[in-house]
């Protein structure tokens, strides 16, 4: 099939995202830079776990297996040195990633180096960086901590949450501010009129594109939006994808459910959402990123802010 791409998609990793760096970070936070320093060198040899992310940034290279032309590029972005981060690039290459550009900043943030790369998506597990991230227009998500098995499955499934990520939160902020009757009765009279884009939506037009190269029988991709949104809230949800005129594999509309099971079933490699509650769902199950975006993230900011005050 012919595909409109001319660029491959572009994913920027931190370290902790990809590897299980448990044990130094702990160095770092009890004992300081230098023993932190010392451990790293000390462990050079040692082959780095796998780390939340692991096993979407290797599915994620396997699709370039399945065209001459690279689909995707992934980039690490590091908060080491190139001194500590040398164990880092031990470990890509113990695991045969096909991972060759990086950035190392010392202790600096890597944001920066994101937009630089031209990233369409940056995982991290710094809050901070993902922040800065998204307000420069990047796809961006804080990878949580998990202890869920990696989906051993071929295929990269990829699931995503409605209002905030893929959509823009428009709906939501008459939700969290006049309610569920109103939100419900605003979708009812705006069903037909698409909502404005999130932070993640020019990720699924990326995954879009490398989608169309396939039959949907054949594509090594499969995405799902999982929203809290139930009918007849539902009807705006999928015309927005329409007009947009994106694919979107799977559509569930849980009405409020526990949105965890549910990412299980489909087996997803990674979910992102906005809301930390569903977050915490999603994570006993699969792969989650927090998108720090949206109102209820904005709530959370100044209710820190107001914390500090007081």
């Amino acid at each position: 099939m012919q595909s409109k791409q001319t660029q491959p998609l572009v994913v920027a990793i931190s370290s902790r995202a990809l590897f299980d760096l448990t044990d130094s970070h702990n160095v770092y936070e009890e004992q300081g830079v230098e023993a932190y320093h010392q451990y790293q060198i000390a462990n050079e040899e040692t082959p780095l776990a796998p780390g939340i992310a692991y096993n979407l940034v290797k599915k994620l290279l396997n699709l370039n297996d399945q065209r001459a032309e690279p689909l995707v590029q992934v980039i690490l972005l590091s908060r080491n040195s190139a001194d500590t981060g040398l164990r880092v690039f031990n470990a890509i290459q113990h695991h045969g990633l096909e991972i060759s550009r990086a950035a190392f900043t010392q202790g600096r943030s890597t944001q920066p180096y994101a937009s630089a790369f031209g990233a369409h998506l940056f995982l991290s597990a710094d809050a901070d960086d993902v922040t800065q991230a998204l307000n420069e227009g990047i796809a961006a998500a804080t990878i949580l901590p998990s202890t869920v098995s990696a989906n051993s499955g071929g295929d990269l499934r990829i699931a995503f949450d409605g209002d905030a990520v893929l959509f823009s939160d428009e709906a939501e902020r008459i939700y969290q501010e006049q309610g569920l009757d109103a939100f419900t009765q605003n979708e009812i009279a705006a069903a037909k009129t698409p909502l404005t884009g999130g932070p993640f939506k020019p990720f699924l037009e990326m995954l879009h594109l490398i989608q169309s190269q396939f039959t949907a029988e054949t594509s090594p991709i499969r995405t799902a939006l999982v929203t809290a949104r139930g009918a007849p809230a539902h009807e705006r949800a999928i015309r927005t994808l329409r007009a947009w005129n994106i694919r979107i594999d799977e559509a569930i509309f849980l009405g409020g459910l526990e949105k965890g099971p549910f990412l299980k079933a489909f087996a997803a490699d990674i979910f992102f959402d906005d809301q930390r509650k569903h977050c915490e769902s999603a994570r006993q199950h699969v792969a989650t990123g927090h998108v720090p975006s949206g109102i209820k993230n904005v709530e959370s900011a100044n209710s820190r802010k107001t914390d500090i005050k007081t």
